[in-house]
């Protein structure tokens, strides 16, 4: 079973760029999977019964085949990796050229049904609580003495809850910590995580 081509994709596979001819081989092996093929983000996402699986991307040096839930699968550490250091779900291949895709291409092709079939199988990532002790001292303070903050804080996704902890965790002064929680406010009243904005422009420029 094959996907049908997104006609709205059209402009993201045909401009010029370093990667162009990669992917587009990728897409090639993408529509293999009778998966339907989205616009999201600006960008080719492949989806299941309404599920994000796999998402196609670039960036300078390189385009990417994302999983968004790469960490169910095993087996695959030769082909999958984390594309940040504090990823938990996500599983990227990279790639610089329409060679690499080609020469790739069987064990693609195993990695992608073996996602398709966790998500079949209704498989899912163990939540990982937030560890209290995770929360820095100033952050602790403000959610005892601030009920609307604490309340907003409390019911952002984890996702969100993790990325504002990684950001206030890695200031090492007390006062720099203290300085990112306050510039943090608005936005976490708002119920955004750490650099949302940042990046949500950042897709739009693409």
């Amino acid at each position: 079973m094959t996907s049908a081509q997104n006609p709205e994709l059209d402009s993201f596979f045909k401009k010029e760029t370093p990667f162009k001819e990669a992917l587009n081989e990728l897409r090639r092996i993408m529509l293999k999977s009778g998966l339907k093929e989205e616009k999201k983000w600006y960008q080719a996402c492949y989806t299941y019964n309404g599920v994000n699986l796999f998402i196609l991307g670039q960036f300078k040096a390189y385009c990417v085949l994302s999983f968004f839930k790469g960490a169910l699968l095993t087996g695959f550490e030769d082909l999958l990796q984390k594309p940040g250091e504090n990823s938990r779900s996500a599983r990227v291949i990279k790639f610089t050229d329409a060679q690499s895709v080609l020469q790739k291409e069987p064990r693609i092709l195993e990695a992608i049904k073996a996602m398709i079939e966790a998500e079949k199988k209704g498989l899912k990532l163990e939540s990982k609580p937030i560890e209290k002790q995770s929360y820095p001292q100033e952050l602790e303070i403000l959610l005892k003495e601030d009920p609307e903050f604490k309340k907003a804080f409390e019911a952002l996704t984890p996702g969100r809850i993790r990325s504002w902890l990684l950001h206030f965790n890695s200031a090492k002064q007390p006062k720099t910590r203290q300085n990112r929680i306050e510039k943090a406010y608005p936005e976490i009243l708002e119920g955004k995580g750490h650099n949302e904005d940042y990046q949500k422009k950042k897709m739009d420029r693409k």
